[in-house]
């Protein structure tokens, strides 16, 4: 019975076809709008490292005092080096990684070629493990690597193609800043969205990093953070009062695998503010946070206030599409009263009825769903012209949005279908036989 009532559909369909372009239209349109702004909200607002994200934590540190914060009590984004230092010498977590933002030039093996500028992070070596991180020739440098201020350099492949043409560089020079640097490991592309161990400098959907360099190498060279340096009336004087100082410019990420070392951490950090009360260095009560991977990112409001508001008003606009398409539909199916009077006449049941003309709106949906994923694509493409290019670019057609498309403009317009199809089975065969 399904193939018959769905080839009585497509004949009504031919039949009304002005009617038939504005609900296919309609359906289509909001169902575009709708999932050309679900497909950028998806692209910023998802778990960048699904399996661990409950394990990740940052910890943070009140070093300002409540004179320096808002209303909400909350210490700064970002530790300052005493602090950083002091967590990762404590090596209170089963894995640990202080994080900063830096920037060299880089010489190219040929002389031919000009130097460029490349992006990277100082860290320690726990940030490969704990952040999953995969490699294609070698691995991260070692925890005694970060003791002996090394210099080892893990590059991305991006930049192992640009300076080895990709070939396998473990154990080759290059020159970073004018310096040495054996190259211990060659990452995979890698480069998660949001990048939520900088999303604090604001690089959470920037490019991929092109290098890594041991966090205790780049604090020996007076290596400078590329990223954001809060001070709030605390700074001191040159690299020195950046490390004495009170100014936060390092991100710390630490690994806890269950509920007990989540526990057991958020009292050593409660214990280590209060030491530093004791010790003069704060004069305030112990202020600390302990956020989890999810929880960091909803705090930084990682993802923008635009495609949130973007996401309401086009859902808002595919409600109005389907009530617009309740009303075509009551419309088209009121006026084949008689049609359905002698199928009633003739035997058939409400459930019947409700079953044609629910087929017949789902061969609308359908139809709404390819004309939506045509506008998609073209949305998906044209969404730069709203978002910033960062997060635009990461806004993609794929399969599971196809089929989403598909399945939510079919559902809506069944949803849609349900009242105009209970009043068409309401209709009276007796009176439809009489008045006809």
């Amino acid at each position: 019975m399904f193939a018959y009532y769905f080839e009585l559909g497509l004949r009504s369909l031919r039949r009304n076809p002005v009617l038939t372009a504005l609900m296919v239209m309609a359906i289509g349109f909001g169902v575009a709008a709708s999932m050309t702004t679900y497909a950028v909200f998806r692209a910023v607002s998802g778990n960048p490292l699904p399996n661990k994200s409950n394990q990740l934590f940052v910890p943070q540190i009140d070093n300002w005092g409540p004179q320096s914060h808002g209303p909400e009590d909350e210490p700064p984004s970002m530790l300052g080096y005493i602090d950083a230092v002091a967590l990762m010498n404590a090596h209170a977590a089963s894995r640990q990684a202080a994080i900063y933002p830096i920037s060299f030039p880089v010489q190219p093996a040929d002389a031919a070629r000009l130097p460029f500028s490349i992006g990277g992070y100082a860290t320690y070596a726990d940030f490969f493990s704990m952040f999953e991180v995969p490699f294609r020739y070698g691995s991260g440098w070692s925890a005694a690597d970060d003791q002996q201020h090394a210099d080892m350099v893990v590059i991305s492949s991006k930049l192992n193609q640009q300076l080895f043409n990709g070939a396998n560089s473990v154990g080759r020079e290059i020159r970073l800043d004018d310096r040495s640097y054996r190259v211990v490991g060659v990452t995979q592309p890698w480069n998660p969205r949001p990048r939520f161990y900088d999303v604090a400098n604001g690089n959470g959907f920037d490019a991929a990093a092109d290098f890594y360099l041991p966090f205790s190498r780049a604090i020996e060279l007076q290596t400078e953070t590329n990223g954001n340096s809060s001070c709030n009336g605390h700074a001191g004087t040159g690299w020195e009062g950046m490390l004495r100082g009170q100014c936060t410019w390092i991100s710390l990420w630490v690994e806890l695998p269950d509920a007990t070392a989540v526990q057991r951490y958020r009292s050593f950090l409660q214990g280590y503010a209060a030491e530093q009360q004791r010790a003069g260095r704060f004069n305030w009560a112990p202020n600390v946070r302990l956020r989890n991977l999810m929880q960091w990112l909803d705090f930084e409001h990682v993802v923008p206030q635009e495609s949130k508001v973007s996401l309401l008003v086009a859902l808002g606009f595919l409600v109005v599409c389907l009530v617009n398409t309740i009303g075509l539909l009551l419309a088209k199916f009121m006026r084949r009263a008689g049609e359905i009077g002698v199928r009633r006449a003739l035997g058939a049941s409400r459930r019947e009825i409700y079953a044609q003309f629910l087929i017949e709106a789902g061969a609308v949906g359908l139809a709404g769903g390819v004309l939506g994923l045509l506008l998609t694509g073209i949305g998906v493409l044209g969404v730069g012209l709203v978002f910033e290019p960062d997060i635009s670019r990461l806004a993609h057609l794929d399969l599971s949005l196809v089929g989403l498309t598909l399945l939510v403009a079919i559902g809506a317009t069944l949803v849609a279908a349900f009242y105009p199809a209970w009043r068409a089975a309401r209709v009276q065969p007796a009176w439809q036989l009489k008045s006809n």
